[in-house]
């Protein structure tokens, strides 16, 4: 059997849902686990986004339109008949020097990044309990998660925070099969990441703390949840892969 074939044929017959699915990194997450044989319920607040992204591959990705902080979208996910994995990617930045940060920002990062992740995983965990499936839920965390950065005091708590839920979730969840990990970026190029990188001090921020001296790519973020997703990485429960290109090496 070929590379390629293996690939289509590595999530078949499993159920997967992603938050935050409309752009970049999420679409192509969306995107690779449709194309590895899973049925994708792609979570967005953009339905032009979801119409673009369905286009992908039209008879496995189903959309919701969705603000997954309503209490009614994790309602919607325990309705659900089967869910095998959880991509929960879904988040917000809005650097700001720590004495500066707004307490609207402060509370809508800690609303999206923390509340709305652990209850999206708490509800796809009810689901995967219920049907007593071995799942695979991802915590789209950051390297940010493990280090600290200047003017972004806010995103490092919650991705720390998110580092803390997923050990936690892994322990407790481990005895019913269902593993639980994160995937920590460092910058990703996306099409809303672009103009910052077109700022030269801002950029070579960036590129002199990367050891493989690139930014990242969508594809990279992707390939990592699919090997996470699968039974591939089946005695990996509780940790981070860190896709940063050696920054948090340093």
């Amino acid at each position: 059997m070929s590379s390629t074939q293996i690939q289509a044929d590595l999530l078949n017959n499993k159920v997967a849902l992603v938050t935050g699915a409309g752009g970049g990194i999420g679409r192509a997450c969306t995107e690779a686990l449709a194309a590895a044989g899973a049925k994708v319920i792609a979570v967005d607040l953009s339905q032009a986004n979801l119409d673009s992204v369905k286009q992908a591959c039209p008879d496995s990705i189903d959309t919701w339109l969705e603000d997954i902080t309503d209490d009614a979208f994790y309602s919607k996910i325990e309705a659900l008949s089967r869910l095998d994995i959880l991509i929960n990617n879904a988040g917000m930045n809005k650097p700001q020097a720590f004495v500066e940060v707004d307490n609207e920002i402060l509370l809508a990062m800690l609303k999206l990044n923390v509340a709305a992740a652990f209850r999206t995983a708490q509800s796809a965990t009810r689901v995967m309990l219920r049907k007593n499936i071995e799942g695979s839920i991802i915590n789209m965390s950051s390297q940010m998660g493990h280090v600290g950065s200047p003017g972004r005091s806010v995103y490092c708590m919650t991705k720390h925070a998110i580092e803390g839920l997923t050990k936690a979730m892994a322990v407790e969840l481990a005895p019913h099969g269902i593993r639980v990990n994160t995937i920590a970026p460092t910058f990703v190029e996306t099409p809303m990441t672009k103009p910052m990188f077109e700022e030269p001090v801002f950029r070579k921020f960036v590129m002199d703390r990367i050891p493989l001296g690139r930014l990242g790519q969508v594809e990279d973020i992707a390939e990592a949840v699919l090997f996470l997703a699968s039974s591939r990485s089946s005695m990996i429960t509780g940790d981070s892969l860190k896709v940063d290109g050696g920054w948090t090496a340093q």
